[in-house]
């Protein structure tokens, strides 16, 4: 497993305590650990130059999707044993981090948005906040949609053949990672959403995935309602790609949010 992180920090980083955030990449062979640095505008370095937050991007495989796969043929792939197991401990062992709830953010564009939602609600305790930039929270709406491309998308990419729930469903495996099942683990966190509402036509990549991403996070905000829990949302023009203007945003509520520096 390709382990790679980028840490972004203020250069004063030695002299404070810091919250973090953990900050996740979508899927795609164009995306990695380094993708919230090439984005427009700067990208997450110059987002965040000058405020009070530690950045950690950590790999999460091109069709990773967070998660432990069922069955892999490309050697270990698990994504999700490493995200909390081990990169949260590295990082508070050799940062000068808050390690507590009040002290994380998770958040993360298209499959990483999906992940940051998926480890908010299965680690209630870790994260305080939870941001998806075009990423879809429900795993079952539309016939499993999200579900079966998370396979398809896992067998050409990551694991030789292995998928991320099996075939058939390894049906447990898909409830406990399913965010629309877990709607009360988001009381008491921030949560922040974006999806488009006007993907390209001519592009099934764009069409295809912002068009479920946008009917999904309708569906998670509905359950949040029901269950009176407040959420952050917005439903921007375009399609399937981080905007800046809501990622800066996002950054100022994090910090807002967490414990301060």
């Amino acid at each position: 497993m390709n382990r790679s992180i980028a840490v972004a920090r203020s250069p004063d980083a030695l002299a404070r305590t810091y919250p973090v955030l953990y900050l996740f990449h979508g899927g795609g062979t164009d995306q990695d650990f380094m993708t919230w640095d090439r984005l427009p505008e700067g990208g997450i370095r110059a987002w965040t130059a000058g405020k009070p937050i530690i950045v950690v991007m950590p790999d999460g495989g091109h069709a990773g999707w967070y998660s432990n796969p069922v069955n892999s043929h490309t050697g270990p792939r698990n994504w999700e044993t490493f995200h909390i197991d081990q990169l949260l401990r590295w990082i508070d062992a050799n940062f000068r981090t808050y390690a507590e709830y009040d002290g994380r953010a998770v958040g993360g564009f298209s499959m990483g948005g999906f992940g940051a939602l998926k480890y908010a609600a299965k680690y209630y305790g870790h994260f305080a906040s939870v941001s998806a930039h075009s990423g879809p929270p429900s795993l079952r709406r539309d016939l499993s949609a999200v579900a079966h491309w998370a396979n398809v998308s896992s067998v050409a990419l990551d694991l030789g053949g292995g998928t991320i729930y099996g075939e058939p469903f390894d049906e447990a495996r898909v409830s406990a990672d399913n965010p629309m099942e877990h709607i009360e683990s988001y009381r008491n966190k921030r949560v922040f959403m974006v999806a488009g509402t006007s993907p390209t036509p001519v592009d099934p990549f764009d069409l295809l995935n912002e068009t479920e991403v946008l009917a999904g996070q309708r569906e998670f905000r509905a359950g949040l309602d029901r269950a009176g829990i407040p959420h952050e949302w917005h439903e921007e023009p375009g399609g399937h790609f981080v905007r800046p203007e809501m990622a800066i945003r996002d950054i100022d509520g994090i910090i807002a949010r967490l414990r301060q520096a």
